[in-house]
C-alpha cells in the first residue's frame, strides 16, 4: 500500500470545466490564489482542458496571461495541465512543430507537470508531447483513459500503462473522465499496473455515478499515490470528490495527506461565493447522481457543455434520446473512450442522429474524419456498414494521423502578422485561427474601430 496520499487541487480547471462550464475567470481566482498557495497540494491544476479554448472563445481572455498572473501569485505550488496529446488544447490534431512550440512555452510561463492523454489511448498521438515535456525538464504523467466496453479489460489498461512508461513518463495517470470506474475495478488495475510499473500512480475521476469516493478508498489499498480533488464548493456532482472529505477521510492513517482543514474551509468559504456568480452556467445535474451514466458514458466537463448547446437550440429536451443514441454511436465507432475530442464526436453525431430521426442521415465532418482514421486507431471494430455509409469506396489511413500534417508554426507566424503580440499569440493563432485573430482585434481595440468606421459608412 501507499503511503501518505497526495493531492491534485482541480478548483481553478477540472471542477469549473465540469460544473460552470468552463466560466470561470481569471478575477475570481487571483484573490484565493495566495492561500491555494499555501495549502501544500502535490499540485494544482490550473491550465489545459477546455480553459483554453474557452477563455478565448467566451470571456476574452488571454490564456497565457492567465497562466503567467496565476504563476506570479502562486509562486511555491507545483502547477499541473492537461494535454490532449497531439491535439494540444484543441479538438484536432495538430503539426509537430505546433505541439512542441505550445509544450516549451507552457513550461516557460508556469507549467510543471503535463499530464498527456490520447481519446482512443493511441501512444502514436501522445509521443510529441510527451517528449516535448521531457526535453523541457518538467514532470511528465502518461494517461490511460479508462472506460467500459467488450474490448476493455484489466489487461487492456495494463498494456496501455506500459506503452506509456516505454515513453519515459515519470507517472502513469488513470484517467476516469466519465466517472465510470466501480471500486473494485479500480484495486484490480492499479494493483496491476503497482504490481508491473515502478512509477507513481495517479488517479483522475468524477463523482457523476456516485462511486468516486468509494473508488479511491480502494485505489489508496491498492497502492495509488496521487488523487485528483476539489475544493467542496465545486466538488461532487460531475466534477471530483471534495478534498476535505478525503482529507478528512486519511488523517491519523498511514495515508493522512497532511493538509490542514481549517485552512481548506477558509478556502471553501470564498468558492462558494464565486459559484454563486456562475449561477446561469449551473446545469440541473450538477446535484444528482446519475448512474445512468455508465450507460451513456458521458463525460463530466462534456455533460454541462451538451446540455447548454441544447439549450441554445431550445432542444434541451431531447437529452434524454442524444444520451441514449450516444452508446450506438459509439459503438459503430468501435468503443472508443468519451474524453474530448471523440466525446464531442459521438456526442454531436448521436445529436443529429436525434435532431434529424435519420441515423446517419446528415454525417459531421469530425464522424468523418474519424472513420478515416484521423483521430487514431479506434479500439475495437467499426461497422462496416456505416463505414461504407460514410466513406464510400475510401480507405482509412493506417499511418499515424500527424504524419500527414506539414509544418504550422511558421505560416500561423505569417498568416497573423503583426496582430501576434509575442510567440504565444501565434501559437494560438495556430491553435485556433478564427477565434484567436477576433481576440486580438477585441484586445487591441482595433474590432470595435472597424465597427465604429462600418456603421458611420
Amino acid at each position: 500500500m501507499a503511503g501518505k496520499v497526495e493531492l491534485m487541487e482541480t478548483v481553478l480547471r477540472d471542477a469549473h470545466q465540469c460544473l460552470l462550464a468552463t466560466r470561470m475567470r481569471t478575477e475570481d481566482m487571483l484573490p484565493i490564489a495566495a492561500k491555494l498557495d499555501q495549502v501544500g497540494y502535490w499540485s494544482m491544476e490550473t491550465w489545459g482542458g477546455a480553459t483554453f479554448d474557452a477563455a478565448l472563445r467566451y470571456l476574452k481572455e488571454c490564456p497565457w496571461e492567465r497562466l503567467r498572473k496565476l504563476r506570479a501569485a502562486m509562486p511555491k505550488t507545483r502547477f499541473q495541465m492537461l494535454v490532449r496529446g497531439q491535439n494540444v488544447v484543441g479538438y484536432r490534431n495538430y503539426p509537430d512543430d505546433v505541439v512542441q512550440a505550445f509544450i516549451e512555452r507552457a513550461a516557460a510561463n508556469g507549467i510543471d507537470v503535463f499530464r498527456v492523454f490520447d481519446a482512443m489511448n493511441d501512444i502514436r498521438n501522445m509521443k510529441t508531447a510527451i517528449d516535448a515535456g521531457l526535453k523541457a525538464g518538467k514532470t511528465v504523467e502518461g494517461g490511460v483513459c479508462y472506460t467500459i466496453s467488450p474490448v476493455h479489460s484489466p489487461d487492456y489498461f495494463l498494456r496501455v500503462a506500459e506503452k506509456l512508461a516505454e515513453t519515459g513518463v515519470q507517472i502513469i495517470c488513470l484517467k476516469d473522465m466519465g466517472g465510470l470506474l466501480a471500486p473494485y475495478a479500480a484495486y484490480e488495475i492499479i494493483k496491476k499496473i503497482k504490481s508491473r510499473i515502478p512509477l507513481p500512480l495517479h488517479l483522475h475521476s468524477h463523482c457523476t455515478t456516485g462511486l468516486s469516493p468509494m473508488n479511491y478508498l480502494m485505489a489508496i489499498e491498492a497502492g495509488a499515490d496521487i488523487l485528483d480533488t476539489a475544493i467542496a464548493p465545486l466538488s461532487q456532482g460531475t466534477s471530483q470528490p471534495a478534498t476535505e472529505q478525503v482529507v478528512a477521510a486519511l488523517m491519523g492513517t498511514a495515508h493522512d495527506t497532511g493538509l490542514d482543514l481549517a485552512k481548506l474551509g477558509e478556502i471553501a468559504e470564498y468558492f462558494y461565493q464565486v459559484r454563486r456568480k456562475y449561477a446561469e452556467f449551473e446545469s440541473p445535474v450538477n446535484n444528482q447522481i446519475k448512474t445512468d451514466v455508465l450507460v451513456s458514458q458521458v463525460p463530466g466537463g462534456m455533460l454541462s457543455n451538451l446540455i447548454a448547446q441544447l439549450r441554445q437550440q431550445n432542444a434541451e429536451d431531447r437529452l434524454d434520446a442524444v444520451l441514449e443514441e450516444m452508446p450506438h454511436v459509439r459503438k459503430d465507432l468501435g468503443y472508443p473512450p468519451l474524453v474530448t475530442p471523440t466525446s464531442q464526436i459521438v456526442g454531436s453525431q448521436a445529436a443529429l442522429n436525434v435532431m434529424t430521426g435519420k441515423r446517419y442521415g446528415v454525417v459531421a465532418s469530425e464522424t468523418r474524419n474519424y472513420l478515416m482514421g484521423l483521430y487514431g486507431e479506434p479500439p475495437g471494430p467499426v461497422s462496416e456498414e456505416i463505414k461504407k455509409k460514410v466513406l464510400g469506396k475510401k480507405q482509412p489511413i493506417t499511418c499515424r494521423p500527424a504524419d500527414l500534417l506539414q509544418p504550422g508554426l511558421e505560416a500561423a507566424r505569417k498568416e497573423i502578422g503583426s496582430l501576434a503580440a509575442s510567440e504565444e499569440d501565434v501559437i494560438s493563432y495556430a491553435l485556433f485561427p478564427e477565434i484567436a485573430k477576433e481576440f486580438f482585434l477585441s484586445r487591441d481595440g482595433r474590432q470595435d474601430r472597424q465597427q465604429a468606421v462600418g456603421s458611420r459608412q
